[in-house]
């Protein structure tokens, strides 16, 4: 037969007991219930909100660079670049590395948009046949986007809606374009068509790119067939994005024939260090705005759980009477607030999780795409952050109520069976 846990009974009891309304301490463990219960919802919103942000504006950001680009070292910060042999001999073991989701090619020629009333600066970019457009594709809102095949060149183009809009252009007009040799003094015009227009509300990037054929460019810049900018590298996991950049320098390097072209990879967060330095900001607004409400809950409950050693006086006088020494006594409070912790937290998981899902399915909440590069408040929901949530919130909360647990070792029997 298993022993009786008697604080853990007598623990059952006052919680069950707290339903009675007739209870001075009714009003204030309701209280402290909503405050645990508003916190946790707050916080899940918190993190839901800010990790999606994070991971959207991310996503974009990669859209348009990948996570890795590896160029030739003679490059700069402008989209001039120093072209690169597409023939490669590590290409066969980076495609192979454990990480990579996806290689390609790429070219870069900056130039004019020119109408008959506007003109605008752009990029032209040039993507080969094995372009990954998932991304492109998810934000196409008009046409649609154009094959870069082996057989054949294409003067399809895919542009934003926010150049559509200031050029005047929709799906199938020409659009004509002028660029400039390096030496500038070579003008170049070209005629492309429309085919697509997308947005992604970055509009730093949706002024800049126009997406093209790479043929087109290596043409614009008098390139060999086997010459390109650079190459663009997919990974699977972000998180591990300075590590797999350290495995894609080293292969080229290992793996680079003597008197070779020198190369070097640029993660996506050094290229667009401003965008990534700015995110990280976030984090700390989210580690203040859970400390705070951590706390705030925390000395709800311990309001709460000295209204309730208050209450009980005259039980905790008695059992010391009987023999039950002070930890056994305080045992049975800190086994209470477990009790009422885990319901306040239980409603707070239900609040939170449920406008998670609602906003992350009917987008209810929206935004000002101009200011915030999102049309909607985004929501990114994993299981690993409301678990941690939970039992950090659990743990901090418990630790909190072990100082008020001790006010049962200033209470003395005589005088506590006197009071009643």
């Amino acid at each position: 037969m298993s022993k009786l846990n008697l604080e853990l009974f007598i623990a059952r009891r006052i919680f069950a007991d707290t339903e009675n309304k007739k209870k001075f301490s009714r009003s204030i463990i309701s209280f402290a219930l909503f405050g645990i219960a508003f916190g946790v919802m707050i916080m899940i919103l918190s993190v839901a909100i800010v990790t999606g942000f994070k991971k959207e504006i991310r996503d974009k950001v990669i859209g348009f660079g990948s996570h890795i680009q590896i160029v030739n070292f003679d490059s700069n910060s402008s989209f001039e670049t120093t072209p690169v042999n597409q023939n490669q001999p590590w290409l066969g073991m980076l495609n192979s590395l454990e990480g990579v989701k996806h290689v390609g090619i790429f070219a870069t020629k900056p130039g004019i948009i020119k109408t008959d009333d506007e003109m605008m600066g752009m990029v032209l970019k040039g993507i080969g046949p094995e372009f990954d457009w998932s991304f492109f594709r998810d934000n196409l809102v008009a046409g649609s986007i154009f094959s870069a095949k082996d057989t054949s060149s294409t003067d399809n183009v895919l542009i934003s809606r926010q150049v559509a809009s200031l050029m005047k252009l929709k799906t199938g007009d020409p659009m004509y374009c002028y660029f400039l040799n390096e030496d500038g003094n070579n003008q170049r015009m070209r005629k492309f068509t429309v085919c697509g227009i997308y947005q992604s509300s970055l509009e730093e990037f949706d002024r800049l790119f126009v997406l093209a054929d790479i043929r087109q460019v290596r043409k614009l810049n008098n390139w060999r067939p086997e010459q390109v900018s650079g190459f663009e590298i997919s990974i699977n996991n972000f998180d591990k994005l300075d590590e797999m950049t350290k495995k894609v320098k080293e292969l080229t390097i290992h793996y680079s024939e003597q008197d070779s072209t020198i190369l070097r990879p640029v993660s996506i967060t050094s290229k667009y260090p401003q965008i990534f330095d700015w995110l990280n900001l976030l984090d700390l607004n989210v580690w203040i705005i859970l400390t705070l409400i951590i706390l705030v809950a925390g000395f709800n409950m311990v309001s709460g759980l000295l209204i309730l050693i208050l209450e009980r006086t005259s039980m905790i006088g008695t059992l010391k009477a009987v023999g039950s020494n002070n930890y056994s006594i305080r045992k049975i409070f800190l086994y209470l607030a477990f009790f009422l912790v885990g319901r306040g937290m239980l409603w707070g998981n239900m609040a939170g999780i449920g406008f998670c899902l609602l906003q992350s399915h009917f987008h209810i909440f929206r935004l000002d795409a101009a200011s915030y590069y999102l049309e909607y408040v985004p929501i990114n929901l994993k299981l690993s952050h409301l678990l941690l949530l939970n039992a950090g919130t659990l743990v901090i909360t418990l630790l909190m109520l072990i100082i008020p647990s001790w006010y049962v070792s200033r209470i003395s029997p005589d005088r506590a069976i006197r009071f009643d």
